[in-house]
């Protein structure tokens, strides 16, 4: 069966992310892409990379553009889709890549957010452990609404998930510092992420507390572990187009050592293709998990600060992101969850 695609916002990183992996899905067929400003150029003048759409062109981004597919995927900004989907069939696959309805909490998004809270969508994390030692993966099964996380929740999730879960750390005393690609920001035009600011230069954005992602991360971790968590979250933009580094660290539970900590670790995600255990006192790097759909974990104990310190590496245009939003598709569709979804990076 092939299902006929839409994918809205396709003049951005993230679109052009879903784009690229669409491209070989054996069951989606690409028919409609729309955009704002840059509607009526064609795709490969936007994306010169995306040379299998041909002359693909883009259309403004309507109610009546993207009626009549099966799936729609949308690549817009913060605040956007909420008014597409509400005109979209019931039974369109809706998979939306902005922040509209991930949070579960009104307040949490009037929190961090401008405008109304549009209510919450099936989270599209398939790994994320849950509370009864369930994952995600069930509640996309059939879903037709589906909110895809944010790329630093989804780096900071992965790697404390399992051990806030399994009691190994604490809730009150987690700490995160991510090195980021300035693509997750975005294609639209900034100061701050022109070359000649990045080149050279590490700089933190939205410290002290304030980044959108935290009420997410935070949402989650009580997802997994049935408690509310105090949780430092601090994003470093770094000169890199792709990708994120997420350092994680916790006070440990008295008498865990690594031994157990692997075996907590291994539990979770032994048997998920998409996420990388990776040996004793190796690291990941973002380098390798770029242009695939991977997350790397690695993790260790500071015996001397009495802390858990666990790293992620993943793409965030791609686990973060597009491929996130395909992977949760296919398991609603009840196809291949891995269709299109690459695990081997792209090096150098």
């Amino acid at each position: 069966m092939t299902f006929s695609v839409a994918v809205a916002g396709a003049s951005g990183y993230g679109g052009g992310e879903l784009l690229r992996l669409l491209a070989t899905h054996p069951e989606f067929e690409v028919r409609t892409v729309t955009a704002h400003s840059q509607a009526g150029e064609r795709l490969r003048t936007v994306h010169p990379h995306l040379a299998s759409y041909g002359d693909l062109v883009l259309d403004k981004t309507t109610p009546e553009a993207l009626a009549g597919h099966d799936v729609v995927f949308l690549a817009l900004p913060h605040g956007k889709s909420g008014a597409l989907t509400a005109e979209l069939p019931e039974g369109t696959l809706a998979v939306d890549a902005a922040a509209d309805h991930r949070l579960e909490r009104e307040q949490d998004w009037t929190d961090y957010y401008p405008g109304e809270w549009a209510g919450s969508w099936t989270y599209g994390m398939p790994e994320l452990l849950l509370q009864d030692g369930s994952k995600q993966r069930r509640n996309l099964i059939d879903a037709r609404r589906i909110a895809v996380p944010g790329c630093n929740v989804t780096a900071v999730t992965l790697a404390l998930a399992p051990a806030i879960r399994a009691g190994l750390i604490g809730n009150e005393d987690i700490s995160t510092v991510l090195a980021v690609g300035p693509s997750g920001a975005g294609k639209k035009a900034s100061v701050s992420m022109l070359a000649s600011e990045l080149i050279g230069n590490a700089a933190p954005y939205n410290a002290y507390g304030g980044h959108r992602h935290n009420p997410e991360i935070r949402q989650n971790l009580r997802n997994a572990s049935g408690q509310d968590v105090r949780l430092s979250f601090t994003p470093v933009l770094v000169p890199t187009a792709r990708g994120i580094l997420a350092t994680c660290t916790a006070s440990i539970t008295e008498g865990v050592d690594l031994a157990r900590v692997r075996e907590v670790y291994e539990e979770a995600y032994g048997d998920e293709t998409f996420i990388e255990l990776m040996d004793d006192g190796a690291y990941p790097r973002t380098a390798d998990v770029n242009g695939s759909n991977r997350t790397q974990i690695g993790f260790g104990i500071d015996e001397r600060a009495g802390r858990l310190i666990v790293i992620s590496a993943l793409d965030n245009l791609g686990k973060g992101t597009a491929g996130a939003a395909i992977q949760s598709a296919n398991i609603a569709l009840g196809i291949e969850e891995a269709h299109s979804l690459p695990i081997n990076g792209v090096a150098p």
